[in-house]
């Protein structure tokens, strides 16, 4: 942990542009119940230098003498239970409004707080020493990259934030404090994303990026340099400024408990929230709130409309469903719509309004799609086709439209009851050992991995009852705690697609590109090294060997052209051979190959394509390689639907997931690559 110092830091009232982040930081300093901000964005765009300097702008709040929870002396609602246990008011202090960091990689115990083990050892008394959560109580806590941060640790951090308590239960002890705070996170998205769980949890959300007004960009270079070359004096430049912001602060904080916000007016965000799809209540509160608090701001009593649209951007879009590689956007014309409306109009539901609405959009629910017609030639001669299209020239097909596996979920579900009652070989490859993050500790007779500190901890309160013969600390074996780890471990994705001929017919490449994007999107948020093994004519190419950038994988398949024959064992053996080279290097990597073709194998290495296809097969099952087939293979046209393609029978033997992606469509596909890779998971633990 640290904590900032007096350190010059650049006065918030002198950072040139960025208003929205600067509006939400302030919205939270006069209202912490918002729930914090989360802000997205490039590095080098002032977030952290934001973060710190709005300390600087708070008003200095009294702190009770020796208290390591920070309480407020005059409020014994804000006091722990020491301070309210004290028979008189306790001796207090003026100070300034702490920043503490909150490092990516603390545990548990650093945040919460812990048994204090000197104290234990020296006087066999268990005390808990305070953690992160009771330094920042009634400050505000940075978490830089948060999107790098473990799910537990944020899942507590998270907690304590919303209840404004933290639980310490340790050892027999259980203790609560104050933990109100302000939670200001920080992250490249570029970097992975949250959950959608975190981010509903966070109160606004603000993007920031780099300023492309060049008049701006010199005063950014001119104000940097200035405050470089004399802090102190480019500070009290500053001082009026800064006087006056805080003082706004101070005058909106007590004038929010007066603010008032109309029924009609409440309606109306929940109208806007249904509509935008939105499904979390937290999100009509937490535009309630920032609407009273920019009302406050202002120094008025009652909210207005632009209060509330002014809210309403800031608090939802990052609650709003995220299509691949689009950020969620809010429908303007909506918006304005149903917050323009008079409040004597505004008398039906926002269910009522939302039915009325869809009978019109469901009027034509493919009016964005082909025309559909059974007596099309082009589907009727779908194999000629193909056979043309096979020794053709190159042709670049477009990223077609993401692409549904909502009618598959069983075949999910039996290929997991298959694979759990198969042999069991691929459990080998699990996380063992002294692998992973150390999160917690078991009570164990025969610990290989001890937990020292928890060790430790278990026989202090007992040292001045034992016989210490020259030691330090005096350990007996049921003293000793086994560390439980756990962790995330990166998935290498190895995409295997074809890039054959055949594939051009009825836009399978479009397709396969659209299905590759979604798969892709999905690599994207959990931070899996993702590669590209093309096939065509009578060889494969790793075109991306197995990398963390994503958007070299979508440049790759963009620029993924399509001809020739099908060599489908070489593509599925090249991509094994990439995979087997990784787990190699890495060995708790888990591997997944996906493959994407429509089967119709008709190039080999030895002559007979099927014996071969079943050999590579086997190998792949046999070097614990998850297997994803996806089938291009068109069987919607002709009188009779013959399957051609060969990839149900390298499922089949490989043991892995078979889809056809004619089943598939944008909402779902994310959810295999998904489910695959948590399914990954579950076979190495």
């Amino acid at each position: 942990m640290e904590s900032s110092s007096r350190r010059n830091i650049l006065p918030f009232t002198a950072i040139v542009g960025q208003e929205r982040m600067k509006t939400a930081l302030l919205l939270n300093a006069v209202n912490p119940r918002i729930g914090g901000v989360l802000i997205r964005g490039d590095k080098g765009t002032a977030k952290s230098t934001a973060v710190r300097a709005l300390a600087e702008v708070l008003p200095e709040i009294n702190v009770s003498v020796n208290c390591p929870f920070n309480c407020n002396p005059d409020n014994e609602k804000e006091m722990c239970y020491f301070c309210r246990e004290k028979s008189e008011k306790p001796k207090s202090y003026r100070r300034k409004v702490r920043v503490v960091d909150l490092p990516l990689g603390a545990t548990e115990d650093r945040l919460s707080g812990t048994i204090d083990i000197e104290k234990a050892i020296k006087e066999g008394k268990k005390v808990i020493e305070p953690g992160i959560l009771a330094d920042v109580n009634r400050g505000i806590l940075y978490v830089d990259e948060i999107n790098l941060l473990d799910d537990h640790i944020a899942d507590i951090l998270l907690d304590s934030a919303a209840m404004g308590v933290n639980v310490i239960e340790r050892e027999g002890i259980s203790l609560s404090h104050p933990a109100v705070f302000i939670l200001i996170g920080t992250m490249n998205p570029e970097e992975g994303e949250l959950r959608p769980q975190l981010l509903d949890r966070f109160g606004l959300q603000v993007s920031v990026e780099g300023i492309k007004d060049i008049d701006s960009r010199i005063e950014i270079v001119r104000t940097a340099e200035n405050f470089e070359k004399n802090p102190e004096e480019f500070i009290k430049k500053c001082c009026t400024g800064q006087d006056e912001l805080r003082n706004k602060i101070e005058a909106a904080a007590k004038i929010l408990p007066l603010v008032e916000i109309t029924d009609s007016q409440i309606r109306k965000i929940a109208e806007v929230c249904i509509n935008a799809g939105i499904t979390t209540h937290r999100a009509e509160i937490t535009v309630m709130r920032t609407a009273k608090t920019i009302a406050a701001l202002k120094g008025q009593k009652n909210v207005e409309t632009e209060d509330i649209k002014e809210a309403i951007q800031l608090a939802l879009p990052h609650r709003m469903r995220k299509k691949p590689f689009e950020e969620p956007e809010l429908d303007e014309d909506m918006l304005n719509d149903i917050l323009d409306e008079p409040d004597d109009k505004n008398e039906k539901s926002p269910g009522e309004k939302n039915q009325s609405n869809q009978p019109e959009e469901r009027k034509n629910p493919q009016r964005n799609e082909e025309p559909h017609s059974t007596g099309d030639p082009e589907k009727n001669s779908d194999n000629s086709k193909d056979r043309e299209k096979e020794d053709s020239s190159e042709v670049t097909y477009a990223v077609g439209k993401p692409v549904d596996i909502s009618k598959i979920n069983d075949e999910i579900h039996k290929d997991r009851m298959k694979r759990k009652n198969a042999s069991g070989k691929r459990v080998e490859s699990g996380v063992s050992g002294k692998r992973g993050h150390y999160r917690g500790f078991d009570i164990s007779k025969e610990p290989n991995d001890i937990a020292f500190d928890a060790t430790i901890r278990a026989a202090a309160p007992f040292q001045n009852q034992r016989e210490k013969e020259g030691l330090a600390v005096s350990l007996k074996k049921y003293d000793l705690r086994e560390k439980r780890r756990a962790g995330k471990i990166s998935t290498a994705c190895m995409f295997v697609v074809d890039a054959s001929g055949s594939m051009g017919a009825k836009k399978r490449m479009e397709s396969t590109k659209g299905a590759i994007l979604s798969m892709l999107n999905n690599s994207y948020q959990k931070r899996d090294r993702v590669g590209l093994v093309a096939f065509k004519g009578d060889r494969a190419e790793v075109l991306l060997p197995l990398c963390s950038s994503v958007d070299l994988a979508k440049k790759c398949l963009e620029e993924l052209p399509t001809g020739g024959r099908t060599p489908l064992s070489a593509g599925l053996m090249r991509g094994l051979e990439a995979l087997m080279q990784e787990k190699k290097k890495n060995g708790d990597v888990i591997p997944l190959l996906v493959c994407i073709s429509d089967g119709r194998s008709n190039s080999s290495l030895s002559g007979n394509i099927k014996q071969e296809l079943l050999a590579v097969s086997q190998e792949i099952f046999r070097n614990n390689i998850h297997t994803v087939l996806i089938d291009t293979e068109d069987l919607s046209g002709g009188f009779l639907k013959m399957q051609l393609g060969y990839c149900k029978m390298i499922a089949e033997h490989s043991q892995g997931s078979y889809y056809s992606l004619d089943e598939l469509n944008q909402e779902n596909i994310s959810e295999i690559a998904s489910k695959e890779m948590d399914f990954c998971g579950e076979l190495l633990n």
